[in-house]
């Protein structure tokens, strides 16, 4: 169909330079050598907690501190490449017309799907016994003093069919069939853009709409769920009906940025001739919003369970802020994910503006990555927590890791969708 929009290379594809991957492997080598000598560190620091145990009863050795730092990124950056599929599919089912010109962007992210899938699993099998309490089988015998009541009692979400305490087969069931449903839909929004770049017409766009409504449908469960079994289990006796929620927004509100920063990173090298401060400016209100929604959600769970004051409920947030560990990370984390961002943010000249969303993105990634080592370390390292060499070096190796593979997979297609029905519209977008 013809566009308006001859005057801008609607062929354009993202060149992956060596300049450009030499900068990630830099950091990433970086992230690798602070990995290291933070394990060595606590190696040499005896490999056993003060006093020789941790809550749980259990000595603890400097390995579940790897353990907890390797599940923390990996649910994280799971969650901002299923947040990129996200918001693809988002544009589909509403119709978007704004941000025809970096749907691609957005898609690219769920390249690191099947990387993470892999990750996640294997990382269950090796370290799941350190990480969750409930795959611990003295908390199901009724004969051990270990036994848990509650425990037990939610011991079917974890293993039916099996025996309780045994193999946690509907938990891993549930983690596959999550990945694997998230990479087919990836792939399939692939393969229908691909179809539209080479045969045109609006019967593609019309395909991509109907199967972002079957995948929208399929994440909000799945996502939820994931968030019960990743994350909140490690809490076993606690639990929040909003927890879906909350891991949900503090997903979106990162991968918001993640893909904010793809976007002025490549208008800056040229790419994306088509996106103007409009566009800038609709993701930059995207962040701001949802940085308000998070803030809401966080604030909704907290002020309920202080207000209500059940003790089983108020110890999730006292282990936290009365921790000399964490107890500081929880300001950290309301300054970093909200102040900052909505002081910065609250004029109409700074969504618009690269220097000031770069700053609040940044911010950002780095902000809810707080977020979740504050959701999973609690829960499994205790007082042996915190945030050091390890902490930064794992998480400079994961964000380089996922730099590396998203662009690469943007590398490999077309940047812009040329026949995508609703370019002229983006092109005329004005606010």
């Amino acid at each position: 169909m013809a566009h308006e929009v001859q005057n801008f290379n609607l062929d354009q594809k993202f060149d992956f330079t060596p300049g450009i991957k030499k900068s990630i492997m830099t950091v990433l080598l970086i992230g690798a050598a602070l990995l290291v000598v933070g394990i060595v560190l606590a190696m040499m620091g005896g490999g056993h907690a003060e006093e020789g145990a941790e809550a749980g009863g259990h000595a603890f050795h400097w390995y579940q501190r790897l353990y907890a730092n390797i599940w923390i990124n990996n649910v994280y950056f799971t969650g901002i490449a299923i947040v990129g599929v996200f918001f693809f599919a988002i544009q589909y089912a509403a119709q978007a017309g704004w941000s025809a010109p970096i749907t691609r962007v957005m898609l690219a992210f769920g390249n690191w799907l099947p990387i993470a899938a892999v990750l996640m699993i294997v990382t269950f099998f090796v370290a799941g016994h350190d990480l969750f309490h409930w795959w611990h089988a003295e908390l199901f015998d009724k004969n051990s003093a270990e036994y848990d009541k509650i425990i037990d009692g939610k011991g079917a979400f974890f293993y039916w069919p099996m025996e309780k305490g045994t193999f946690p087969i509907f938990y891993i069931v549930r983690m596959v069939v999550f990945f694997g449903f998230w990479v087919f839909f990836f792939s399939k929004f692939k393969k229908i853009s691909a179809a539209e770049d080479q045969l045109g017409g609006t019967s593609h766009w019309f395909k991509m709409r109907s199967w972002s409504a079957y995948f929208l449908v399929f994440f909000a469960v799945s996502s939820s769920i994931s968030a019960w079994d990743w994350v909140m289990s490690i809490d076993t006796h606690w639990f929040s009906t909003l927890f879906g929620w909350y891991v949900f927004s503090s997903w979106f509100v990162a991968g918001l940025s993640a893909i904010t920063l793809a976007v002025i990173f490549l208008k800056g090298k040229g790419y994306l001739e088509m996106v103007n401060e409009n566009h800038v400016h609709d993701l930059g209100k995207f962040v701001f919003g949802f940085s308000i929604f998070w803030t809401y959600l966080w604030f909704s769970q907290f002020l309920l369970i202080y207000y209500a004051n059940i003790p089983e409920e108020t110890v999730y947030f006292v282990e936290r802020l009365t921790s000399d560990v964490y107890g500081g990370f929880i300001f950290v984390n309301i300054a970093m994910n909200f102040v900052l961002p909505f002081l910065v943010l609250m004029t109409r000249d700074a969504k618009r503006h690269g220097v000031f969303l770069k700053l609040v993105c940044t911010l950002l990634i780095v902000g809810h990555w707080v977020d979740f080592f504050l959701m999973v370390q609690p829960g499994t390292l205790g007082h042996n927590g915190g945030v050091g060499l390890m902490e930064v070096g794992m998480f400079l190796v994961y964000g380089s890791a996922v730099a590396l593979v998203v662009l690469g997979g943007l590398a490999k297609g077309n940047l812009i969708p040329k026949n995508h029905p609703m370019l002229e519209e983006s092109y005329q977008h004005h606010i």
